[in-house]
């Protein structure tokens, strides 16, 4: 497998975009709502999956295409090419306020498991697919579920998260514990599980869930401040309901019955 290489410049600070320079008959493939901006000649085209299996015929397309519905994504990305014989840029934005994560699967041994949603796009040649849990815990009580992504490679790719990021390098048996839904990604040799919190008046009145993230190195880990479920539920939280009170108003015990959110405050 081999990639298109891409130049790139990333812009902003919370709420950032990434310009992609393309040289002539290059190819930058991205998920459909992140497109910002393009040159006139940047042509547009609506491709099956990733377009990592264009020459395998129509079931290794499809097969391709049907991998990302499990993610939750679109059957079709979009492919963005230059067919000019000078260089051309095309601009892609995060969809909530955070960072854009650059990642060079070169320099993670060809793969990097992120959460589902977090793509963004990346050069032509890339893979991107779905990493299956192989433990239960993971599927039932993890932030992102049974299926996280999987991007495979030896190109850019550009994944987004939202908030500050932090960049954790763990040694060998070393472990990090992080909430389940401010995961961004991490390389392929970091173990992932899920662990029970523990005790009565963390699990009922602590606010965080009755579950955490354990990362064990070695590995590298990116972590997010502000995942987009946890600014989307204080939106609504925020958001007033019939009779004009916000929801769990005058309530003692207003979120017990979200204890599995993980960002609970009462």
């Amino acid at each position: 497998m081999t990639a298109h290489e891409i130049d790139y410049q990333i812009f902003g600070e919370e709420m950032q975009y990434v310009e992609i320079e393309l040289d002539p008959q290059e190819i930058v493939i991205a998920e459909a709502g992140s497109f910002m901006m393009m040159d006139n000649n940047i042509q547009m085209e609506t491709i099956f999956g990733d377009g990592s299996e264009q020459k395998s015929g129509i079931f290794g397309q499809l097969l391709n295409a049907g991998k990302r519905v499990l993610t939750g994504e679109s059957l079709f990305m979009t492919a963005f090419i230059n067919q000019h014989h000078s260089k051309g840029k095309v601009s892609f934005a995060s969809p909530y306020p955070g960072k854009i994560l650059p990642i060079d699967l070169t320099e993670f041994q060809g793969k990097f498991i992120c959460q589902k949603s977090s793509f963004l796009c990346a050069a032509k040649g890339v893979s991107v697919g779905i990493e299956f849990s192989k433990k239960l815990g993971r599927g039932f009580f993890g932030g992102e579920g049974f299926i996280m992504q999987k991007i495979e490679g030896d190109g850019m790719a550009f994944v987004h998260s939202g908030g500050t990021l932090a960049k954790k390098e763990l040694r060998t048996g070393e472990v990090l514990k992080v909430d389940t839904g401010c995961i961004v990604g991490f390389t392929k040799d970091v173990d992932y599980d899920i662990e029970f919190i523990g005790g009565i008046k963390n699990s009922i009145f602590g606010g965080e869930g009755l579950f955490y993230a354990t990362l064990r190195g070695p590995g590298t880990v990116y972590v997010q401040s502000l995942p987009f479920s946890r600014l989307a539920d204080r939106i609504i939280a925020s958001a007033p309901r019939a009779g004009g009170k916000s929801r769990d108003e005058g309530s003692l015990l207003g979120g017990l019955g979200n204890l599995l959110d993980g960002d609970n405050r009462f």
